[in-house]
């Protein structure tokens, strides 16, 4: 699998808050809320996925910085490709 594509983007920027559940937790809000296969997503899926992963992540987490923060990089990881 190639680690430059979206989906491992993603993912590798989850796991720095999820650890090893990151690629699970990625795969099954694409699969949910965008009805994709992870392999599928694409940049322009960000900001949807971005709020999904943000209230789902809120309701993990009191952390609310943790959340903007991550949403912040996912945003970032939108404009760098």
């Amino acid at each position: 699998m190639m680690t430059n594509t979206v989906f491992e983007q993603i993912v590798g920027l989850t796991e720095d808050y999820l650890g090893p559940a990151a690629r699970r937790f990625v795969s099954r809000q694409i699969a949910f809320h965008l009805d994709k296969h992870p392999e599928e997503v694409t940049t322009d899926d960000i900001p949807k996925l971005t709020e999904w992963t943000r209230v789902t992540l809120s309701m993990l987490t009191e952390d609310k910085r943790m959340v903007a923060e991550y949403a912040t990089k996912m945003t970032n990881l939108m404009k760098a490709r």
